[in-house]
């Protein structure tokens, strides 16, 4: 038996297109039927050979007996009173992860895990009392965005316009994978959706938010800050320890500087902790050394916290004064929260 032909059925989506054009020569086809297969699975999002028609039945059978596609299925759904839909997806190994989709007027976004579970421990993010059992794969990231976008059409008939990776699991801590699933969902042998309606959202990983400045990307980035001083971030947000807000905003200058894309700042405000008049100027200061926008966030509470949610005049309050400065700020109204479907909800419930 050849080098590459093996009795161990390879993942497809995760071979190097060298491995599968060798494959294809083995088995004297022409090499262009490579790039029919990939086709097939990136920009067509089949998840079997059988589908793949343009290729003959003894080399869809051939494919079939030396390698697997193994897609991500949708195992449970709950539609929220807003029209939001929450999944739980189940991946081929038995773990599973949960995706959003959010309709509102404007967009239709795909809200996408990166991690089965998450390493950081947040104290506000459900996600963060879970323990990280792997990273998820390119395709399975992918898998999440085709299948929210089948949502999308059939309850609503419009299509995705925005993907944000803000579901469970720290985004930088699977850094090329998340990285090689923007190139299959933006590329034209892919999705072919414009980078600058995907947003990744990090915790704060101050050497990969510089590695993502040397590579160049053009999605942008959202930074989850939720306090503008190191002892109120220390407390809810371990990482600020080994990634202190001195050293975010040098790397996020840097990655400013290599891109030249806007930073968006998400700050969840919470009752009698961090929505004062003087958090909101530690805010500005700490936003204005990159050009930046303000995405002052709802809280959704969660069993194992005791946070409560700002009252509305303070939120006013805290809005305004950093308008006044000049500062772009949205506030951003929670959806799905009757289904766990909102920031900071997303976990596994265990059985």
């Amino acid at each position: 038996m050849s080098a590459v032909i093996t009795q161990q059925k390879v993942d497809i989506r995760k071979a190097k297109p060298e491995a599968v054009q060798a494959f294809l020569a083995e088995i004297g086809e022409k090499a262009f039927r490579a790039k029919q297969i990939q086709e097939w699975l990136w920009k067509k999002s089949a998840h079997s050979f059988e589908e793949m028609t343009n290729l003959s039945k003894k080399t869809r059978e051939l494919l079939e007996e030396h390698f697997v596609v193994l897609p991500v299925k949708v195992k449970e759904q709950q539609l929220s009173k807003d029209r939001t839909i929450k999944s739980m997806f189940q991946l081929h190994d038995g773990h599973a992860v949960e995706g959003v989709l959010i309709p509102t007027t404007s967009r239709m976004t795909a809200c996408v895990s990166s991690q089965v579970g998450c390493s950081l421990s947040c104290k506000f993010c459900a996600t963060g009392y879970m323990e990280r059992k792997r990273n998820l794969d390119a395709a399975e990231i992918y898998d999440q965005v085709v299948l929210i976008n089948r949502q999308a059409e059939k309850n609503y008939q419009i299509p995705l316009s925005n993907i944000v990776y803000m579901g469970m699991g720290e985004p930088l801590l699977n850094y090329q994978n998340v990285l090689d699933s923007i190139e299959h969902i933006t590329s034209p042998e892919g999705l072919n959706m414009s980078p600058k309606r995907i947003t990744v959202s990090t915790a704060g990983i101050a050497k990969m938010i510089k590695k993502l400045g040397d590579d160049q990307v053009k999605f942008n980035l959202a930074l989850s800050l939720h306090a503008a001083n190191d002892q109120k971030r220390d407390q809810i947000m371990p990482i600020n320890e080994s990634n202190t807000l001195e050293a975010l905003r040098e790397a996020l200058q840097y990655f400013y500087d290599k891109t030249e894309s806007m930073i968006t700042f998400e700050y969840i405000l919470f009752y009698d902790f961090n929505d004062t008049l003087e958090d909101a100027r530690e805010l500005w200061e700490f936003s204005k050394q990159v050009p930046s926008k303000i995405n002052i966030i709802e809280y959704n509470p969660i069993k194992e916290a005791d946070f409560k949610n700002t009252e509305a005049d303070r939120l006013s309050q805290f809005a305004a004064y950093l308008e006044k400065k000049g500062v772009i700020v949205n506030v951003r109204r929670s959806r799905g929260k009757d289904i766990d479907a909102a920031c900071g909800q997303l976990a596994i419930k265990k059985k």
